[in-house]
């Protein structure tokens, strides 16, 4: 009886998905085996989930309004996309022009890495702040052999190797402390990426395409990222009718301060989407909130389940967490091992999972909801700690 709904949902998903996303355009989408047809006309990229960014076309010229998408009056940065080595024309004031394809570009995040990685155009990267758990073997292989060269760390760059490498553009968060006023002083287009404010998982995803736009490879974007909507909805139909939600509790406690993030964030969403509830659900911020323990403990002492991301030094285990506080043993899900565990040491989470929530939905349905994948389901970043 399984098999079939399955079977049911995922036809259903696939005709539903598939007319939302392909409706006038030619791009065709395999969910079974991941393969995905790009037909070479050129493709009007529309986002449908992300917020963050605006496309509109005229008289050959794309125009991409950028804008946080926590702050509906907040700075819109703007850019005309125009092809390179055309004149362009008609550009409104207050545009940057940007040639595309873009040929080569510096990532300040493994956020913005993510979508070269997804797209295998890492080619283009010629620059990244960082390479700690980076385990992309391509990526790896560039840093290795100088196509792509470390420019420092935030607030420290080295300028003189930002200007050698001559990158077409930099993409940062102008969010975050980065301290991207110095490099400003090199005068190479500084573009945000501002996926990571993006307050649902298909929403940060969706970001795909804006790098799509800027590396002319519109219709590959959007097929792919169309194949990662069709999966990650067909998922989340299956945890949308069940019976129980666990509650699910986040995080760890930092010097004193439990930081998680509150109930319209991207981690509330998919807790929602998996089929369970976020101990802050009723939390109205979309951001982080600093809490103390003992507000923690009173709001989430009952959870069903824990979810830890960290960097542990070794086998992590319950009494690993024990001792780094003895009053985490004090929580229902350290008591009924109900701990959800992902080590960045041994996983690609931060240069996979940006752009492949589906595989994040799925880990969590796995372990909420167990019955609804099949037995032999294998996790990609998330697994019940034993």
């Amino acid at each position: 009886m399984h098999k079939l709904l399955s079977s049911v949902l995922l036809l259903f998903s696939l005709v539903v998905v598939g007319c939302q996303y392909n409706k006038g355009s030619q791009s065709a989408v395999s969910y079974l085996n991941d393969t995905v047809s790009v037909d070479s006309s050129q493709l009007q990229i529309r986002p449908h989930y992300a917020q963050g960014f605006t496309v509109a076309y005229r008289s050959g010229i794309c125009l991409v309004d950028i804008h946080d998408p926590q702050l509906a009056d907040g700075e819109v940065f703007r850019y005309a996309l125009v092809k390179r080595g055309a004149k362009p024309a008609d550009v409104p004031a207050g545009y940057t022009i940007i040639e595309t394809p873009v040929r080569s570009v510096i990532c300040m995040t493994t956020l913005q890495l993510s979508n070269f990685i997804k797209l295998s155009e890492t080619s283009h990267v010629v620059g990244v702040t960082s390479t700690r758990h980076l385990f992309n073997k391509q990526m790896n292989a560039q840093i290795e052999n100088g196509q792509t060269r470390r420019i420092g760390i935030e607030g420290n760059f080295n300028n003189e190797m930002v200007m050698a490498l001559e990158p077409d553009l930099i993409l940062i968060s102008p969010y975050k402390r980065g301290g991207y006023d110095v490099l400003k002083e090199v005068q190479i287009p500084l573009v945000p990426h501002l996926g990571y404010k993006e307050m649902t998982p298909l929403a940060q995803a969706e970001w795909i395409k804006f790098v799509g736009l800027l590396l002319g490879e519109e219709a590959k974007a959007d097929s792919t990222f169309n194949v990662i909507a069709d999966r990650y909805n067909q998922v989340k139909a299956l945890a949308a009718n069940v019976k129980t939600r666990p509650v699910v509790l986040s995080g760890e406690l930092h010097g004193g301060n439990w930081y998680a993030v509150g109930g319209k964030s991207f981690l509330a969403q998919l807790f929602r989407d998996a089929g369970a509830e976020y101990f802050l659900q009723d939390n109205p911020a979309s951001g982080g909130v600093n809490l103390d323990f003992e507000m923690v403990y009173s709001q989430a002492n009952r959870a069903d389940f824990w979810r830890i991301l960290n960097s542990y030094p070794g086998k992590y285990s319950y009494d690993a967490l024990k001792d780094t506080d003895e009053r985490y043993a004090d929580f229902r899900a350290f008591k009924e091992r109900g701990v959800i565990y992902c080590n960045l040491r041994e996983t690609p989470y931060y240069e996979e999972m940006p752009t492949s929530p589906e595989y994040l939905l799925e880990d969590f349905v796995h372990v909420f909801h167990p019955e609804l994948l099949p037995t032999d389901y294998q996790p990609h970043f998330y697994t019940r700690l034993k």
